[in-house]
């Protein structure tokens, strides 16, 4: 028989739905499925409870300065009209923007109302879930990672000399994170597949970058899987170096 991890002296059966430990009936709280473990139990309650307790801008500041960012040079751009153009193609009339720096600020570029309205949307939704799971830091990095995996894609895939632009490949990657983390948390995915399923089906409706909505999934779960993998204090070193090997290697292909 199996022993309780904080009573040793207590066989049990059962263990946490989240970390798998196994725990006795005095250490074991009811979850959604299954029981959770103290530690686990808290730590779902502390989120819940400052979701409650915090404001959207507090729970997801990051993902409000986005939002804030890509609505105002979409904004800018309606009524001066060479923003996005500066931000895809790069004339700025020195030749100085990098093809790097044109893929990251083609990310928030958006061509139309409907365009930037969907992105938005998706954003605000996802930031607000998946920001306070893996903190403002983990997030950005996500996101900046997902810009960039969705262009390598463009360019892995698409005909020499094809210009994308939307945030459309990092609100895919926050989509193959979020599907990760729950994963990770022993959680029910059945709609966010299905969600991810219908999204990727409309990828490849005509006028749309499916290559950058694929290659910004791909990104977004690896970053999640090298968090859920990597999440301990003592490895967060080894996270935190191979993120910037990742986005080291996107920059550089880009690039060249």
């Amino acid at each position: 028989m199996n022993v309780c991890y904080r009573h040793p002296d207590r066989e049990t059966g059962v263990s946490c739905q989240r970390c798998d430990r196994y725990i006795c009936p005095q250490c074991s709280t009811p979850g959604a499925v299954g029981f959770l473990c103290p530690e686990d139990a808290k730590e779902k309650a502390d989120i819940q409870r400052a979701s409650f307790q915090q404001t959207l801008s507090q729970r997801a500041p990051v993902t409000m300065v986005l939002l804030g960012i890509n609505v105002f040079i979409f904004v800018a751009n309606f009524f001066t009209g060479a923003i996005n153009e500066m931000l895809v193609y790069g004339n700025t009339g020195d030749g100085s923007y990098s093809t790097a720096l044109r893929a990251f600020t083609s990310g928030f570029a958006h061509r139309d109302v409907m365009h930037i309205a969907f992105n938005m949307y998706s954003l605000f939704v996802l930031g607000a879930l998946l920001e306070p799971l893996l903190g403002k830091l983990r997030f950005s990095i996500l996101y900046v990672l997902g810009i960039f995996g969705g262009i390598v894609a463009v360019k892995l895939l698409s005909p020499y000399g094809t210009f994308v632009l939307g945030a459309s490949g990092a609100i895919f990657a926050l989509m193959g994170a979020f599907l990760v983390v729950l994963r990770a948390q022993k959680m029910d995915t059945t709609q966010l597949l299905v969600l991810i399923g219908i999204n990727v089906v409309m990828s490849f409706l005509p006028g749309i970058a499916w290559e950058a909505h694929i290659g910004g999934l791909v990104t977004g779960m690896a970053v999640a899987g090298l968090i859920v993998l990597l999440r301990q204090k003592q490895q967060q070193v080894i996270l935190y170096s191979a993120l910037a090997v990742m986005g080291i290697a996107f920059v550089l292909f880009i690039g060249v």
